[in-house]
């Protein structure tokens, strides 16, 4: 079955503890952290999301999933360590070569945490292919990453089935998680696509009954 892992960028911080503990209550399998430098993107989450996931180690056992949008990966592989994440992802874009990427995933691995690689819209899976037999997770971004509440793009839906196709083909043991605009009314198809893991934060923080949203999430059509 599908997990999802609820992103935690757009909580209202007077809220915080709150809607963190409803979300733990939810039936959600990870707690999705967004850090962001103010470089590789435009926004800075870094503070906020270092403070949600203290929140977090507080109050839930549920395993955090770490979106690292930022330039000096291993600067925030440090940090959060301290949260004994159960993944750590950073994106492609941020490395000159496959030889710092390597570099890169071998040091997560040394940290004893699995790692993830993520890849935003406009770069192609070609350009990750010979890391996949060393990475327990690709994160496809089906929106430009750096804000919450943006709109699926459609697009991801053939990259999903690629990468799968890919992974099958070649017999590679890998997650796929998508991260972007997934909703209740778009989440079929993406899943249907190959998807492993969902990462949702509009639909689903903004949403009336955070169960009932994930259970709707989650569920099997019927054929």
């Amino acid at each position: 079955m599908v997990e999802v892992s609820a992103s935690i960028l757009d909580l209202k911080e007077e809220d915080s503890i709150k809607t963190l503990y409803n979300l733990e209550t939810s039936n959600i399998d990870y707690f999705h952290v967004d850090v962001m430098d103010g470089k590789f993107v435009e926004n800075n989450s870094a503070d906020k999301m270092y403070k949600y996931s203290n929140y977090i180690k507080q109050i839930s056992n549920l395993p955090i999933d770490v979106h690292l949008m930022v330039e000096n990966v291993k600067k925030y592989v440090d940090e959060y360590l301290d949260f004994s994440p159960r993944i750590i992802t950073f994106h492609i874009e941020v490395v000159k070569n496959k030889q710092e990427a390597m570099e890169i995933i071998k040091y997560i691995k040394e940290c004893n945490c699995n790692v993830g690689i993520s890849i935003k819209p406009g770069t192609k899976l070609e350009e990750i292919y010979e890391l996949l037999p060393y990475i327990h997770l690709v994160l496809i971004m089906s929106v430009e990453p750096g804000k919450g509440g943006q709109t699926f793009i459609d697009e991801s839906i053939s990259k999903i089935k690629e990468l799968k196709k890919y992974i099958t083909d070649n017999d590679i043991d890998l997650f796929i998680e998508v991260d972007g605009g997934i909703n209740v009314n778009n989440v079929t198809e993406i899943k249907d696509a190959g998807t492993d893991i969902l990462v949702v934060g509009s639909a689903l923080i903004k949403s009336d009954n955070y169960e009932k949203t994930v259970k709707e999430l989650k569920k099997r059509e019927k054929n």
